[in-house]
């Protein structure tokens, strides 16, 4: 949720103490900066344009890439990326992956996500899906949870060459940064509570997760009108052990940082996590002295690479 400009930066702790002051009453209008905001007829305007950059092929890595459109009708959809193969009918790793952006801005076409995924699928061999779901708050929240859902429907139907030919559908993984770490996690609950969807989800990875934390937030207040309020089960997972211990996968890792805002609530939801009597293996690792996403603004950086290994090892 951290958010990069031209020349500035704009730490987690800065942005909700602007969507605090911010915000006004409803039917009024809304300014959530520097995200969005929201004139009084409705009208709303982005601070910060996405760019997007198309599928590529990259010549060092063997890494490529192609979109898949998902449900024209809704504007759904999937860039695929597949690592340097050896043999014809070899099988890797299958990682679903789900972008941040406190559930309003950025794309899985984005420059930045475009890059690190590249760089993911490369040093831990597997093919990655990375989705593309509505934002808010012109498609509400749960538009993010079920476009992403729809996305893993298509996954399990095996129809695309790629997944086909080379995915390993009893190694299949999700994992996701900040809004998409909640995605993903919502995921996992999701595919837990229906017996019937049929890759192996093996496990999850979950980025400097935006979760609640039995407070307020007036971000996803807005972007979720009809949320329950702060024990959500989708945005305050951890007020919810039960349904943590009920997990379909067998290993959880947690990543956080030393001057993540959302910190705590990281570390909150591993220890539930450990505690709720899940038979699986929860880990955590924090790298100290960083914020927020850092590993995406600065990707080539020696902690970054630090975090990348413990994903890799993860997926191994």
């Amino acid at each position: 949720m951290a958010l990069y400009f031209t020349h500035l930066y704009f730490p987690l702790s800065f942005l909700i103490i602007c969507l605090y002051v911010n915000s006004t009453f409803a039917g009024k209008a809304h300014n959530f900066y520097p995200l969005f905001k929201v004139d009084a007829d409705g009208s709303i305007h982005r601070y910060q344009e996405t760019k997007f950059v198309p599928p590529s092929y990259n010549h060092k890595t063997g890494v490529q890439s192609k979109d898949v459109t998902i449900l024209p009708e809704q504007n759904v959809s999937a860039r695929l990326y597949l690592p340097k193969i050896s043999g014809k009918n070899k099988k890797v790793p299958l990682l679903l992956y789900i972008h941040g952006g406190g559930f309003c801005v950025q794309s899985a076409f984005s420059p930045m996500y475009d890059s690190y995924l590249h760089k993911l699928t490369a040093e831990a061999n597997v093919i990655a899906v990375s989705i593309d779901y509505r934002l808010a708050p012109e498609h509400p929240i749960p538009s993010c949870y079920d476009d992403s859902w729809a996305v893993m429907k298509w996954v399990e139907q095996r129809t695309e060459t790629w997944l086909k030919q080379h995915a390993n559908f009893s190694r299949v993984y999700l994992a996701g940064d900040s809004a998409g770490a909640n995605i993903a996690h919502n995921m996992m609950v999701r595919a837990s509570e229906e017996s019937h969807f049929l890759p192996s989800l093996v496990g999850m990875v979950l980025v400097d997760p935006y979760f609640g934390n039995d407070k307020p937030d007036t971000l996803w207040t807005y972007l979720c009108p009809k949320t329950t309020g702060i024990y959500d089960p989708r945005f305050n997972p951890a007020a919810h052990p039960r349904l943590l211990s009920k997990l379909n996968c067998s290993k959880v890792l947690v990543c956080t940082a030393g001057k993540d805002f959302l910190r705590e609530r990281a570390w909150t939801y591993y220890e539930t996590v450990r505690k709720s009597g899940w038979k699986g293996k929860v880990g955590i690792k924090e790298i100290e002295g960083e914020g927020h996403v850092f590993h995406l603004f600065n990707q080539t950086s020696e902690k970054a690479k630090v975090l990348m290994k413990s994903l890799v090892e993860f997926l191994a």
